[in-house]
């Protein structure tokens, strides 16, 4: 068994492609294949199912997975220990997050640091709060952001951001400037996925004020942001959005005031607790903390 088996292993993971992967790390498709192949045949299992049309683990797979990167993550540590030059990190950083951040302050972190280091390369997955926190803990990134404070016995949370939420509508409904939350009701609501921690807060903000799941009027489930403000855009229904990303949209819908939900988000960026970090992202993770603290 060598690194290269086990860096092809884990980039395959990482883009759920033999093809991605190989132009991932420069390597031809089938050198990563003959890696693979050579590394399953040594620890006498299969570690992929090639059968569908996106590569996913096997259970096998799956276990050896989480020490592959540790293995990786310890390596590229002791070359940094022994080279002793920061200023030259490289590699690739794979980072999970929820929507809100990766369309908000998120690509200006990524932007700076890259900036500082340019041998830096992002593989960025962007999906809801619980399946971020989900792919953290089974190692499927490094450094996650998300919607909520998440902080367990396993998991670290740093706040880094602050967000209000804010109802959008379509220019074409017959609504102005603020109502109450019993009103906002009334509105067909598209909602995101149920793992998503904007819509988590404001059932909750609800439920608080007495009003029930079944009060709301639900148009549509969509799971991407961009869809639901084309959604809501064409007259769809409604929903409740980051106010940053409501403020960027201009007159392709209305921002509502919500009078009695009056919610300031926070986010967080996450990590496992007492593992090793490749170079990459612990010194992402530093620049993440030093930017907050010099707000």
């Amino acid at each position: 068994m060598d690194f290269k088996q086990i860096e092809a292993f884990v980039n395959v993971v990482r883009y759920k492609s033999f093809s991605k992967a190989a132009d991932a790390t420069f390597f031809t498709q089938p050198t990563i294949s003959t890696h693979i192949r050579n590394l399953e045949k040594e620890l006498g299992v299969k570690l992929l199912d090639r059968k569908s049309r996106i590569v996913e683990m096997t259970p096998q797979g799956a276990k050896f997975y989480k020490y592959a990167v540790e293995m990786i993550n310890a390596r590229a540590q002791a070359f940094e220990a022994l080279s002793d030059m920061d200023e030259n990190i490289g590699g690739i950083l794979e980072i999970q997050t929820s929507s809100i951040p990766g369309v908000t302050f998120l690509p200006e972190l990524l932007a700076g640091f890259r900036s500082e280091h340019p041998g830096i390369q992002y593989y960025v997955s962007m999906s809801d709060t619980q399946t971020v926190v989900d792919n953290i803990s089974e190692r499927i990134g490094e450094i996650g952001f998300v919607g909520e404070d998440v902080s367990s016995g396993s998991i670290e949370c740093v706040k880094v951001a602050t967000d209000s939420s804010v109802m959008i509508a379509p220019p074409s409904f017959d609504m102005n400037g603020s109502i109450n939350l019993s009103d906002a009701l009334s509105c067909p609501f598209i909602w995101r996925e149920t793992g998503s921690a904007t819509r988590k807060t404001f059932e909750s903000a609800a439920l608080e004020r007495g009003f029930e799941k079944d009060e709301f009027e639900v148009a549509a489930l969509i799971d991407d942001m961009d869809a639901i403000i084309r959604s809501v855009e064409a007259g769809l229904g409604v929903s409740i959005i980051s106010g940053k990303i409501a403020s960027a949209l201009g007159n392709r819908v209305k921002v509502i005031e919500i009078k009695d939900f009056k919610e300031d988000r926070s986010f967080y960026m996450i990590k496992l607790r007492s593992i090793s970090l490749s170079p990459a992202a612990e010194a992402f993770s530093q620049y993440v903390k030093d930017k907050v603290t010099h707000k």
